[in-house]
C-alpha cells in the first residue's frame, strides 16, 4: 500500500503541473517555431545544432519582407551568423565557432515525435539524438537500445535489449551499425542493459521500412550509430556513476586538426552489491545453470563472479577542409565465473564455470568533400566476436566447450552528388567477408566437432532523393551478389512522403532485403543457459533469407498535437525453425519456413509549454508457416504480441526533468502439455503456442536534476523501474523428469531502483 500512495501521490503532483502548464501564457517565440514558418515562406531549409537556437526566443514575428532583410534582422538580434549556401539552404552557428563543412542532411518530417531529441524523417525513419534525449519513464541514463524500445512498433517480449522485435522480426534480424560497423553484440549483463555507452553524442537512425539502399544484411530494420565528426577544439572531461558502473568520457584537441575522443565504462558488479545488482543478477541468470544444483549426498557451494566494460575511442583528423580521416576502435566485454564446490563423505571437489562474451571492432574511413557538390567516402573495416563457455557439470563430473567466432571484415566506397538543390544521387560499391566457426567439445567421453564457414557478398547500389515544399521521394536499388551461392538479390527500395494539407503528411515505404546471417539454438541450455543463440550463415539446409515489406502512414500536426497512424505488412521467407527458440514439440526439429505481420501504430503526442505526453497503440498478428511442422497450418508466431499499449509522459519545471510512464501489452504465446509419452521421457503438447500468458503491466518514473558545481555541469538522478513490483511472466515452458512434468517461468525484473551521478567538465 505505501507504494501505491507514493505512486499516487507522483501522479497527483504530474497532474497538477499539466494544469499550472495550461494557464501560463508564453509572451515570446522560440527561434525554432520561426525558423519553421520562415522555411515554409521562403521555401527554404535551415540547418544548425539544437543547442544553438535551444534558449533563444523572439518577442515580435513582424519581419520584413525579403529574405536578405529578414537573415539580417535575425543576425541583429540573435547574435548568430546565417551563412547562406545556396538558394536553398541556409546554416545557423554561433559567430565564434570554426567554419563547417556542408553536409547533407535528413529532411525533418516532426520534431519531438516523443520527446526532445526524437524526430521522424520524411523517409519514415527516426532520428535521436542521445545528448539532447529529454528523460524517459525508468532510464537513469540514455541508453541508446532502451530509448529505441519506447518507441511505437518496438516491443521486446522478454524485457531485453538483446531481443528487440521491430514490427514482428528477431533481434538478429536488425542491422546494428556503429560509425558503420556491424555490430553482433549489443548488450551488457547479456542483454539488460545497452553495450554502447550511453553518454556518447550519438545520432541514431532508426528505418523500420522504406531503408536506403546503401543498407544490407538485414530483412528488418536498421539501426544505424553515427558518433561525432567534427573537431571541437575543446577540452571536455565528463565522470559518471550509477549503481551499476562507473565511466569517463572525454574530447582531447591534439592539434588544431586533430581530436581524439575517448570513453570509458567499467562495472562495480565484482566488488559492490547493490539493489539494482541483485534485481538485473537475478533476472539475467534465472533458470540457468547459476541456479541451485540438488543432490541428496553432498553439498554444492557457488561463488559468482560477473562483470562487464566497454572502450571507446576515435581519432579525428581532417587533412585539410576537404579531405578528413576517421580512426575507430569499440571493444565490448561480458565476463562471469562461477566456482562450484562439492563436499560430501567421499571427497571434496571444486570446479570453475565460466562465460566471456565479446566483440572488437575497428575502421579508417576517409571522406573527401571534391567539391560543393560532390562527396566521396572510403570505408575498410573488421569486426571479431567471440562467445566462449566451459560448463564443469560437477555432480556428472563432466565438461563442455563451446564457442562461437565470427570475423567480419570488409570495405565500402559511397558517393553522393548534389545535382540541384532539391536533388541528389547517391551510388556505392560494398564488399564483405564473414566467416563464422562454431565449436563444442566433451572431455568425458571425448567428443569435438568444429565448423567453420565463410560468405563473400558483393554489393552496388543506387538511389535518387527529390524534395520539394509538399513532396518527397526516395527511390533507389541494392544489388548483393552472394559467392558462395552464385546467386543475385535484387533489392528495391521506395520511401515517398507527400504533404496534401496543411497540417496532414501522406507516407508510403516499402523495401525488399535478404540476409546470410542469423542465429540460432541448438538446445535451451547451451552457454550456461544464459546467451544460447549462436550466429551461423546460410548454407545448403539453412537458405538465405529474404523479406518485402509495405507500409502507408498517415500524419497530423497542428498547435503541437501530433496524431500519426502507420499500417504494415511484412512477410519473411526461408527462416529455420532453429533460430525461433520453440521450446515445445518443435524444439530438436529442424525446418524452413516463412512468418507473417500486419500491423498498426497509432500516437497521439501533445506538446504543452513544460510538458510532453503520448499514447501509443500497436497491434501486430504475427503467423508462422512452416511446411512440415503443424501440418502445414499458420500457428502464433513466438514474438506475436496482439496489443501494445504506453501512455507517459514529461515534465520540466526549472532544473528538474520528471518523466512516469505505463505500459502494457497482451501476453505472448506459449504451448501447453496434455500429457507424457508412454517411455515417460517426454512430453505430449497441445496445437503449437495454442495459449497465451497473462498481460504485462509495467509503471516505471525518473527524475533528474540539474545544477552547477562551480563552473561544471552535473547531473543528479533516481529512477524506478516497475513501481508495483508486479511479477510478470515473460514466458512458460515445460520440462520432464522420471514421467513427472514441471512448469518453467522466466520473471520480470523486479521493483528496481537506481541512483546516477554525473560531472561535466
Amino acid at each position: 500500500m505505501k507504494i501505491l500512495n507514493k505512486f499516487f501521490f507522483v501522479l497527483f503532483i504530474f497532474n497538477v503541473n499539466i494544469f499550472i502548464s495550461f494557464a501560463q501564457n508564453e509572451n515570446v517565440t522560440p527561434l525554432a517555431k520561426i525558423l519553421k514558418s520562415l522555411e515554409k515562406k521562403f521555401n527554404i531549409s535551415f540547418s544548425y545544432a539544437d543547442k544553438t537556437i535551444q534558449d533563444i526566443s523572439l518577442k515580435t514575428l513582424k519581419f520584413p519582407k525579403t529574405l536578405e532583410q529578414t537573415i539580417s534582422y535575425l543576425e541583429e538580434k540573435t547574435n548568430l551568423e546565417f551563412k547562406i549556401l545556396n538558394e536553398r539552404f541556409i546554416i545557423i552557428k554561433n559567430k565564434n565557432s570554426e567554419n563547417i563543412l556542408f553536409e547533407n542532411l535528413d529532411e525533418i518530417s516532426v520534431q519531438g515525435y516523443l520527446t526532445s531529441g526524437i524526430s521522424k524523417n520524411n523517409d519514415g525513419s527516426i532520428s535521436l539524438k542521445t545528448n539532447k534525449l529529454g528523460v524517459l519513464p525508468g532510464l537513469i541514463e540514455p541508453d541508446v537500445l532502451q530509448a529505441i524500445n519506447a518507441l511505437p512498433g518496438v516491443v521486446s517480449v522478454d524485457e531485453s535489449i538483446s531481443n528487440l522485435n521491430i514490427r514482428g522480426g528477431t533481434h538478429d534480424q536488425n542491422l546494428i551499425l556503429f560509425d558503420g560497423i556491424r555490430m553482433y553484440q549489443s548488450g551488457h549483463f547479456f542483454g539488460l542493459i545497452s553495450a554502447f555507452n550511453p553518454h556518447l553524442k550519438y545520432n541514431i537512425t532508426l528505418s523500420k521500412s522504406g531503408s536506403s539502399a546503401k543498407y544490407g544484411e538485414s530483412i528488418s530494420s536498421i539501426i544505424d550509430m553515427k558518433l561525432p565528426n567534427q573537431i571541437t577544439n575543446k577540452f571536455e572531461l565528463g565522470l559518471g556513476m550509477n549503481l551499476l558502473n562507473l565511466d569517463i568520457l572525454s574530447t582531447i584537441p591534439l592539434k588544431k586538426n586533430i581530436e581524439l575522443q575517448i570513453a570509458a565504462r567499467r562495472s562495480t558488479t565484482d566488488f559492490l552489491n547493490t539493489p539494482t545488482f541483485d534485481q538485473y543478477f537475478k533476472r539475467a541468470f534465472q533458470n540457468s545453470d547459476l541456479q541451485s544444483i540438488s543432490d541428496n549426498n553432498s553439498t554444492i557451494i557457488k561463488d559468482e563472479n560477473f562483470k562487464f566494460h566497454d572502450f571507446y575511442g576515435k581519432l579525428i583528423w581532417d587533412i585539410e577542409d576537404k579531405h578528413q580521416l576517421r580512426f575507430v576502435l569499440l571493444n565490448i566485454e561480458n565476463d562471469l565465473t562461477y566456482n562450484e564446490t562439492l563436499t560430501n563423505p567421499d571427497r571434496d571437489e571444486e570446479l570453475m564455470s565460466e562465460l566471456n562474451q565479446s566483440n572488437i571492432s575497428s575502421g579508417i574511413t576517409y571522406i573527401g568533400n571534391w567539391s560543393d557538390r560532390f562527396k566521396f567516402t572510403a570505408q575498410a573495416f573488421f569486426t571479431s566476436y567471440n562467445l566462449f563457455s566451459i560448463n564443469a557439470n560437477i555432480v556428472n563430473q563432466q565438461s563442455l566447450t563451446q564457442e562461437n567466432e565470427i570475423q567480419d571484415n570488409g570495405y565500402k566506397f559511397d558517393t553522393e552528388l548534389i545535382i540541384s538543390p532539391n536533388t541528389t544521387w547517391s551510388n556505392g560499391y560494398h564488399f564483405s567477408q564473414i566467416a563464422i566457426s562454431n565449436l563444442e567439445k566433451v572431455d568425458d567421453p571425448f567428443f569435438r566437432r568444429f565448423i567453420k564457414q565463410v560468405l563473400i557478398t558483393h554489393s552496388i547500389y543506387s538511389q535518387l532523393n527529390y524534395s520539394s515544399d509538399n513532396f518527397y521521394i526516395k527511390g533507389g536499388l541494392r544489388i548483393n551478389y552472394f559467392e558462395k551461392f552464385k546467386r543475385f538479390s535484387f533489392e528495391p527500395r521506395l520511401a515517398l512522403n507527400y504533404k496534401f494539407h496543411e497540417n496532414f503528411k501522406f507516407e508510403f515505404t516499402t523495401d525488399f532485403k535478404s540476409q546470410g546471417t542469423s542465429q540460432i539454438i541448438d538446445l535451451q541450455n547451451d552457454f550456461l543457459g544464459i546467451e544460447k543463440r549462436r550466429w551461423v550463415l546460410a548454407n545448403e539446409s539453412t537458405p538465405i533469407i529474404t523479406s518485402q515489406q509495405y507500409g502507408i502512414g498517415v500524419f497530423f500536426e497542428k498547435d503541437n498535437w501530433l496524431i500519426s497512424t502507420e499500417t504494415y505488412y511484412k512477410k519473411v521467407n526461408n527462416i529455420s525453425s532453429r533460430s525461433q527458440g520453440f521450446q515445445n514439440q518443435f524444439q530438436l526439429i529442424n525446418d524452413i519456413g516463412d512468418y507473417e505481420v500486419k500491423g498498426i501504430d497509432l500516437l497521439i503526442h501533445k506538446k504543452f509549454k513544460n510538458v510532453k505526453t503520448w499514447l501509443s497503440y500497436s497491434y501486430t498478428k504475427n503467423d508462422y508457416i512452416f511446411e512440415n511442422l503443424n501440418n502445414a497450418k499458420s500457428f502464433p508466431n513466438n514474438v506475436d504480441i496482439r496489443n501494445v499499449v504506453s501512455l507517459d509522459g514529461t515534465y520540466t519545471y526549472k532544473n528538474f526533468d520528471f518523466a512516469l510512464g505505463f505500459n502494457w501489452h497482451s501476453g505472448r504465446p506459449f504451448t501447453t502439455p496434455n500429457g507424457v509419452s508412454s517411455t515417460g521421457n517426454s512430453i505430449n503438447y497441445d496445437p503449437p503456442n495454442s495459449s497465451r500468458l497473462n498481460s504485462y503491466l509495467r509503471l516505471d518514473a525518473s527524475l533528474n536534476y540539474n545544477f552547477k558545481i562551480g563552473k561544471s555541469k552535473a547531473t543528479a538522478g533516481v529512477s524506478v523501474w516497475n513501481i508495483l513490483d508486479k511479477q510478470n511472466i515473460l514466458n512458460t515452458y515445460y520440462d520432464v523428469d522420471d514421467g513427472t512434468i514441471s512448469k518453467i517461468d522466466n520473471v520480470s525484473l523486479g521493483f528496481t531502483p537506481n541512483f546516477s551521478f554525473r560531472i561535466q567538465f
